[in-house]
């Protein structure tokens, strides 16, 4: 009777196991320490809203995780109604700049409804050039009984 062979394939268990807990190890050194941020004077183991207006805030911007959510009504091809609508929608956010902006326009229709997303798209840095500059922009259809409305999730910088 012979031995058993050894057979590498058995190993493949602990190899993967193995490289999870280093990428694990590696996503949990990558973390600051919470407690050395609480110890040092001055300074709050909670984020701040936003930096004081004296002074400049360091590092790259962020993303905000969670949108704004906006809706207009206007009939498609009425472009000072869509201009209208988008001032008043976004009136309460001046003085923040959009990163990105997710269109969704609704319609029975998806090419219908992803046209007045366009629209509504192209007319965002015209109704708030300091809001739209540069914002990255995507139509979508949504669908829906009627045209003419447009429902808007913008994603602002942290700062």
């Amino acid at each position: 009777m012979r031995a058993p062979r050894f057979n590498p394939l058995h190993l493949a268990g602990w190899l993967f196991a193995d490289m999870l807990l280093v990428l694990a190890l590696v996503a949990m050194g990558d973390q600051g320490d919470p407690q050395a941020a609480a110890a040092r004077p001055g300074s709050s183991a909670t984020p701040k809203p936003g930096p004081p207006k004296s002074q400049k805030p360091k590092g790259p911007r962020a993303v905000t995780r969670t949108p704004v959510k906006v809706s207009i009504d206007a009939s498609p091809g009425d472009r000072d109604g869509i201009l209208a609508r988008l001032k008043s929608a976004t009136a309460r956010y001046e003085g923040r700049q959009a990163a990105f902006v997710l269109t969704f326009g609704r319609h029975s229709d998806p090419g219908a409804g992803g046209a007045y997303a366009s629209e509504v798209n192209s007319l965002l840095a015209k109704a708030r050039p300091d809001m739209f500059k540069g914002a990255t922009t995507r139509d979508f259809w949504k669908g829906g009984a009627s045209g003419g409305h447009a429902d808007l999730e913008i994603y602002f910088y942290t700062y």
